[in-house]
């Protein structure tokens, strides 16, 4: 930048609107427009000139450092008055670019063409790339062609993996639209309550250097709580939600996928189990059911059409009975029954799951035989 002209002994140096332009590196008309929006003092006329002051060379190098920086001019005009009004821009500073600054450790990174291509199952898609540079996913970098700039390489990876079980990329696009709306509105209210429990003493005056600084470090402590909060309450509404929803849409088809030859589903109409010390057989030919200890395993026996004798503990049998009544036992039993296999199919589908067998083990239940062919 050429020096500015020395000025006269014992006077401050003044500059013509040219002079100011060249020195500042500024265009003449850049600044006419910060004088007319208030970020530039008017200059001082004399006679048919007007004449620009050191003050005004200093303000032009502040607002093209705070353009550098990354703020807008209606931001840096709020700084500026708070200059003016004999705060330490500093403080001021320093909360602002607190509240500017990144809210994840994340780094962006980039993606040449041919390997965006390859994680997306190694075809061109120019609309969908198109998609991905509107949503902010990817930005083009100038002059290149073969090269993206990728924000978020977590988010990037997030729809690779999706796309790689199936989901259309321009599904993709469009939940990422819908998800996007519900976490602004999340951020949205968080802003609202932290304003106005915490940063609402900051907002009804100009803030000093020093409240400046205690707003920047409660930033700093608050700025985490919204992700984990977050996070902290999407694992649990994934938990509740996916097991109750997976489980439903999963009920019909996964028993008869589970069940092994010569295996027999329970039906769902079963009638009621019958009691194993008070059993008797349908079949009046066959005599009285033998009486068998009650701690060990019975020969219980469901009513209606297709229902098969089990051997089920007399004993849970009987505290089923108690909990329930003898007119819900065998509805008791048979719904949980089924829960029981659905949970542990569930659980075979995740690698090292509660219920994923280990080698060696079987899953015949405590005091019962292992079915045949097991």
């Amino acid at each position: 930048m050429t020096e500015q002209p020395p000025a006269a002994a014992g006077r401050p140096a003044e500059y013509r609107i040219d002079d100011l332009a060249h020195l500042s590196g500024a265009t003449v008309r850049t600044i006419r427009a910060y004088q007319d929006r208030g970020l530039l003092p008017r200059p001082e006329r004399r006679g048919r000139a007007n004449v620009y002051g050191t003050a005004h060379l200093a303000r032009l190098r502040q607002i093209a450092d705070l353009l550098d920086r990354g703020y807008t001019l209606a931001s840096i005009k709020e700084l500026l008055q708070a200059w003016d009004a004999g705060l330490d821009l500093g403080g001021v500073l320093g909360l602002v670019a607190e509240i500017d600054g990144p809210w994840t450790d994340e780094q962006a990174s980039r993606i040449s063409r041919s390997d965006l291509d390859a994680a997306f199952g190694g075809a061109s898609d120019e609309a969908a790339v198109a998609e991905a540079v509107e949503l902010g996913v990817l930005e083009r970098l100038p002059g290149r062609d073969d090269e993206f700039l990728v924000p978020s390489p977590q988010e990037l990876a997030v729809a690779a993996e999706l796309h790689s079980a199936g989901v259309p990329l321009l599904a993709i696009s469009a939940h990422l639209r819908e998800l996007r709306g519900q976490v602004e509105h999340i951020a949205s209210r968080f802003l609202d309550f932290t304003t106005e429990h915490v940063f609402r003493q900051f907002l009804d005056h100009p803030p000093t250097d020093a409240e400046a600084a205690e707003a920047a470090a409660l930033v700093r402590r608050l700025r985490p709580l919204a992700q984990q909060t977050v996070d902290a309450e999407l694992a649990r509404a994934m938990r509740t939600l996916a097991t109750r929803y997976l489980r439903r849409h999963l009920s019909e088809a996964l028993p008869a996928e589970l069940h092994g030859p010569g295996a027999t589903a329970a039906p769902a109409d079963s009638g009621p189990v019958t009691d194993p010390r008070t059993a008797t057989d349908p079949n009046p030919a066959s005599g009285p059911a033998p009486e068998t200890p009650a701690a060990g395993p019975q020969p219980a026996r469901a009513a209606g059409p297709g229902a098969e004798a089990v051997a089920l503990p007399a004993d849970a049998v009987a505290a089923v009975r108690a909990l329930v009544g003898p007119e819900h036992t065998a509805a008791f039993i048979a719904a949980a029954a089924r829960r029981e296999v659905q949970a542990r199919a569930m659980d075979a589908l995740v690698p090292n799951g509660p219920h994923a067998p280990s080698e060696g083990a079987t899953d015949t239940a405590p005091g019962t035989e292992p079915p045949p062919g097991t």
